[in-house]
């Protein structure tokens, strides 16, 4: 009976690891890493609407928003203005410099912009995989 029961357990183990193998094989592909170590936070910078460009422009340089943000060390992917919101920034922060991006923002930012903040990760070139596998 110990043979029946040792058989039977190998041949579960056995259609266990060929399921997940099968279900790996078939898995969306992992985005990738920022190559630096650290990783990708969105902001957006909403524009406080209630008053004129001109006076939250005066506004940002008076607080030094421009020479404060972002700090160094810290890259920024992208920013685009989105219309009828603000801005939206796009960081490479590496975890040891989260910090200094929070605090350029609650120094220099706040009154001009509502902040909104967003771990982010690139999926480009993974979903265009997936978009060319599925044409």
């Amino acid at each position: 009976m110990n043979s029946l029961v040792s058989k039977i357990a190998i041949a579960a183990v056995a259609v266990l690891l060929t399921a997940s193998q099968a279900s790996a094989e078939n898995a969306p592909p992992v985005a990738a890493a920022p190559e630096n170590g650290g990783f990708l936070l969105t902001v957006f910078l909403k524009h406080d609407q209630s008053k004129p460009l001109e006076q939250l422009d005066t506004q940002l340089r008076q607080q030094g928003f421009y020479k404060a943000f972002p700090p160094p060390g810290v890259e920024v992917v992208s920013w685009y203005v989105m219309m009828g919101i603000g801005q939206v920034v796009t960081l490479r922060v590496p975890p040891d410099k989260l910090r200094e991006v929070n605090r350029a923002i609650e120094q220099t930012a706040w009154g001009a912009f509502h902040t909104e903040f967003y771990p982010t990760y690139d999926l480009k070139s993974e979903a265009g995989q997936m978009h060319a596998k599925a044409q």
